[in-house]
């Protein structure tokens, strides 16, 4: 797969060595130096389009003046047959290389030949990762948060694989515990005021107060009758868990699916604990030397975990006893395993039982706390936690109308619901917003989601992708079709605005791996609807209908590409790519 941007990188690099080659034969330069250093894209491309830093990197080495070094190399220099048209001395020692026709035309005839691969790397070699997100407790409706969580997982997977991963998405069920047990108890109390008055049963403090609890209630009441009401309270949790689990599920899948998220498996915390993996994992921990009894509960030695980890990365003593550092409890002394257990067995089954290579969550930032404790403890069964689990921790969505920020609250059952937000809002419109930095809080604008102008900037982009496609089709109907690869003359494209939707387009591969090297898809966002914005330039400034004929097919061609990278582009976060609009 090509990437045209390292491409030239790795052609300056090489004409700079043959050039100090050539200047040691003649004496120019020392011989025997090992030559090397950067080669950037400047900010103001005024100064050239790439910038090398040899000289002054070889500045000790060959015991001379920066700028005598890059002279010698600019006058050694060949350029015949490559990329460069040109290159020249900048201040202290900066040799800049500025890009031939043939570059900008060979960018343009990659995207034809790589098609909808256009943009691929192989920055994964073919390792596997599991992406887990979303993963909210089947207590209620998905809300906002979830809604976030589901298109920054979901796209990170897409990049992941376009980045030559094989990827592996999951959903993680927590239908065990303590939050199941809250959400029977919810539910068993609306059932037991409908029968005997809500004056007549209190509500637990901290149950889940939703309508979709009610409504529960209401249907298991239509379904198994009052008789209920005689059975003992721990038998009738147990049903109403499982009947309100068994509603809840698949209208979560429902809905993500509605969203445009499907996962490869919803894992089930309950096998964890059906199958013995949890009692089995903290044993392993246990045999290990890595936990204690105290107070009839079983400890993780966490602090020691963390500790040690902690000096061997250079800190103090003094450091570390300032994060004052904890053990956490594995069983309680009921006998009962506590949520951090099932999670470390859950991860131990993603990284030994499964042998993913990583793993990746997607985490809200309140779980901040929970990342070294995880790693820590997959460290201590020889898991390497630290580089094979990654987290990437998304900050909070704040819900805008009217410009007033509209509070949000669960456990209260005033969250906005991923149901209603999509019966409000296009669906393209939520997973272009939503996939923004994860570290970044969203200001999800309502108002601007539903606008169908350039002031919403996925409107924007996907009216560059509809005005291509309406172009090419009238110049179809006058005779004029888009050219053949090996038919593009790249001499024609002379106008600044035409090769800075090149390089643009010349950009995606190094997107591309980037966002997969910093789980970072909201990328692909800020590339594309700069692509856009490029597009627009060049339409305004370089006439395409009416021009002669060679400019005409040249310009018809690199429209044509980028028709094709938005696409492509617009697939990986999972938005549609209209004709027309």
């Amino acid at each position: 797969m090509a990437n045209m941007i390292q491409a030239a990188k790795d052609s300056v690099a090489a004409l700079l060595a043959e050039a100090y080659a050539r200047a040691a034969e003649k004496g120019q330069l020392p011989a025997g130096a090992a030559l090397s250093g950067t080669v950037e894209i400047p900010k103001d491309t005024a100064n050239g389009d790439f910038a090398a830093n040899h000289a002054m990197a070889g500045a000790r080495a060959l015991r001379m003046a920066p700028r005598k070094i890059a002279e010698a190399l600019a006058a050694n220099l060949e350029l015949g047959g490559s990329w460069f048209s040109s290159v020249e001395v900048a201040g202290p020692g900066f040799i800049n290389f500025r890009l031939a026709p043939s570059w900008y035309e060979d960018v343009l005839k990659c995207v034809f030949a790589e098609g909808a691969d256009y943009g691929r790397v192989d920055e994964g070699q073919g390792r596997s990762v599991m992406v887990e997100f979303v993963s909210a407790n089947p207590t209620g409706p998905m809300h906002m948060g979830n809604a976030r969580g589901g298109v920054l997982g979901d796209a990170l997977a897409s990049v992941l694989e376009r980045a030559g991963w094989r990827v592996w998405r999951e959903f993680y069920v927590n239908d065990a515990g303590n939050q199941i047990e809250k959400f029977a108890s919810s539910i068993d109390a609306r059932y037991r005021q409908l029968l005997l008055g809500e004056d007549a049963v209190e509500f637990p403090e901290d149950g889940y107060r939703g309508d979709d609890i009610r409504e529960l209630a209401a249907a298991f009441l239509e379904e198994y009758g009052p008789d209920w009401l005689e059975k003992d309270a721990a038998e009738r949790h147990e049903a109403m868990a499982r009947f309100g689990l068994q509603r809840n599920i698949p209208k979560m899948q429902e809905d993500l699916w509605r969203y445009g998220v499907e996962y490869d498996e919803w894992f089930f915390e309950s096998s964890l604990y059906e199958s013995g993996f949890v009692p089995d994992t903290i044993a392993l921990l246990t045999a290990r030397g890595f936990t204690y009894e105290k107070d009839g509960a079983l400890w993780l030695k966490t602090a020691e975990i963390l500790g040690e980890k902690l000096r061997q990365a250079g800190k103090s003593e003094e450091e570390i006893a300032r994060l004052d550092l904890k053990d956490d409890v594995l069983r309680r002394a009921n006998g009962f395993y506590t949520y951090f257990a099932s999670d470390i067995a859950y991860h131990r089954n993603k990284l030994e039982t499964r042998g993913f290579d990583v793993a990746i969550n997607v985490w809200g930032a309140d779980h901040h706390g929970h990342v070294a404790r995880l790693k820590g403890a997959l460290d201590a069964l020889g898991l390497d936690g630290e580089h094979r689990l990654q987290i990437v921790l998304m900050q909070l969505v704040k819900l805008m109308s009217d410009g007033k920020e509209v509070r949000m609250s669960k456990r209260t059952g005033k969250a906005i619901s991923l149901t209603n937000l999509l019966d409000d809002i296009p669906v393209d419109s939520a997973r272009y917003f939503f996939n923004s930095r994860p570290d970044s809080p969203v200001l999800f604008d309502l108002e601007l989601a539903q606008r169908q102008d350039n002031e919403n900037p996925v409107y924007y982009v996907q009216y560059a992708h509809a005005r291509i496609c309406t172009l090419i089709a009238a110049l179809a109907a006058e005779g004029h079709e888009v050219p053949e690869a090996g038919e593009i003359d790249g001499a024609l494209l002379t106008d600044e605005t035409e090769r800075e939707l090149i390089k643009q387009l010349a950009a995606l591969p190094e997107e591309i791996r980037l966002a997969a090297r910093d789980c970072d898809p909201s990328r692909v966002n800020k590339y594309v609807t700069e692509l856009a914005a490029r597009f627009h330039r060049f339409y305004t400034s370089c006439r395409i209908k009416g021009a002669e004929p060679g400019v005409l097919a040249a310009r018809l061609a690199l429209a044509d590409c980028v028709r094709r990278v938005i696409e492509a582009t617009l697939s990986v976060i999972g938005v549609t790519a209209p004709e027309k609009m």
